[in-house]
């Protein structure tokens, strides 16, 4: 009954969640929150204005970047994503339930209003390069429900405002915008953490695009070529095309940010050997530490066997406590002589063996006899003359 007292809450509280999304007649033009338009005024962004998104796996993280009157972008909205599927690394095939990783083009024929998971958008896996590596899979998407086979997956909430950024940048005019799908933000120590990862060298291809925006807050270009990814790579020659499996044609990047790239690199190789230093010192620590703990557990393992083997040897019976013998036997001393063990002594007046007179002497004269002090035979002078047992010994030889 108690129990039941609280029921018409509950059923209240979630009657509030569920009339949240009931109450959207028409999800997929619902407005952004009132706050989310007066922070965008605040930063100089136009609800129109063109969008970015960045997923981080192992923060579960999803962001959404806008473009200020600047040109530049800056983040709008930040979502923890509610599942990805998988682990750390690219998808490779269908069914291997990997969420992708990588840099993907999200056009208007890829959103879905009417998506059985609230509302979606595909993120167009496999793109070229993951059709230059025979990478398979289909419907990888960003959606709601709260529930992930490969794809990254929101809340109904959170999917309705990232599908409405989407769709108004869509109305402003946007080709398409672009979704840095990332294993963690590519910081030195992240690096350095994830350097003995079989798919390091895939990340570090990545990481080129990551600085890029983190040096410019613009999307960078991304095309492939030679069955990688380069990042605002201008051809020599307009019309020159970049071709997934084919090389890569005559191009650079632009040199201002060629040069802010140079310097930044350097800066974060110095950093990032810092923290492989800092890690392998760490490393060493641990390993230190096993071996002791190894070497305890052997030396604690060898005690135990050698215990086990007395007992076995002694009849299944664990050794005498030689403490405890002590104070147990008849006779203290026998059980600390070697051999005598615990025989009982000899007490009959036949078994005893006699014992020799002169011995008797020789032991009576080999006691030291104290010698009395000359001074204590002398008589005390003038005490006992006068009688006078109480006086002073500084007095002895006075005659006062």
């Amino acid at each position: 009954m108690r129990s039941l007292r609280f029921l018409p809450v509950l059923l209240l509280g979630l009657a509030g969640c569920q009339d949240a999304l009931d109450s959207v007649s028409n999800k997929v033009e619902h407005p952004l929150p009132a706050k989310l338009v007066n922070k965008m005024k605040a930063n100089d962004m136009s609800t129109r204005s063109p969008i970015m998104m960045r997923i981080f796996k192992e923060e579960g993280v999803l962001e959404v970047w806008k473009q200020k009157g600047n040109g530049r972008y800056d983040i709008i909205a930040s979502y923890e994503i509610c599942k990805w599927s998988g682990k750390l690394g690219p998808k490779f095939k269908e069914g291997d339930r990997q969420a992708p990783e990588g840099y993907y083009r999200i056009y208007p024929s890829q959103m879905n209003p009417n998506s059985s998971y609230y509302l979606s958008f595909n993120m167009g896996f496999p793109n070229s390069y993951d059709r230059s590596h025979n990478r398979t899979g289909s419907n990888l998407m960003v959606h709601g429900a709260c529930s992930s086979a490969g794809c990254y997956s929101m809340t109904d909430e959170q999917v309705l405002e990232i599908y409405g950024f989407a769709r108004d940048a869509f109305k402003g005019g946007q080709e398409y915008f672009l979704v840095e799908a990332l294993p963690f933000r590519m910081t030195p120590e992240n690096m350095a953490r994830h350097r003995d990862n079989e798919h390091f060298e895939f990340w570090k291809m990545l990481k080129t695009g990551y600085d890029h925006f983190e040096l410019t807050k613009r999307p960078p270009k991304v095309e492939v070529c030679e069955r990688r990814y380069v990042f605002n790579q201008v051809p020599e020659q307009e019309n020159m095309a970049f071709r997934a499996a084919q090389a890569c044609p005559p191009a650079q990047v632009p040199q201002a940010l060629a040069s802010a790239h140079y310097a930044y690199e350097k800066s974060w190789n110095e950093s990032f050997n810092a923290a492989v230093a800092k890690l392998d010192r760490e490393e060493a620590r641990e390993i230190a530490a096993a071996q002791e703990q190894a070497e305890r557990e052997a030396e604690r393992a060898n005690r135990e066997a050698r215990r086990a083997a007395e007992i076995a040897a002694n009849g299944g019976e664990p050794p005498a406590n030689p403490v405890v013998s002590l104070f147990s036997a008849a006779n203290p001393l026998s059980v600390l002589t070697p051999g005598t063990g615990a025989q009982a002594p000899a007490t009959t007046q036949e078994t005893a063996e006699p014992q020799a007179p002169d011995q008797t002497i020789q032991a009576e004269t080999a006691v030291p006899v104290p010698t009395p002090s000359p001074l204590a035979a002398q008589p005390q002078a003038g005490a006992a003359a006068e009688g006078n047992p109480d006086k002073p010994f500084w007095k002895i030889w006075s005659s006062n």
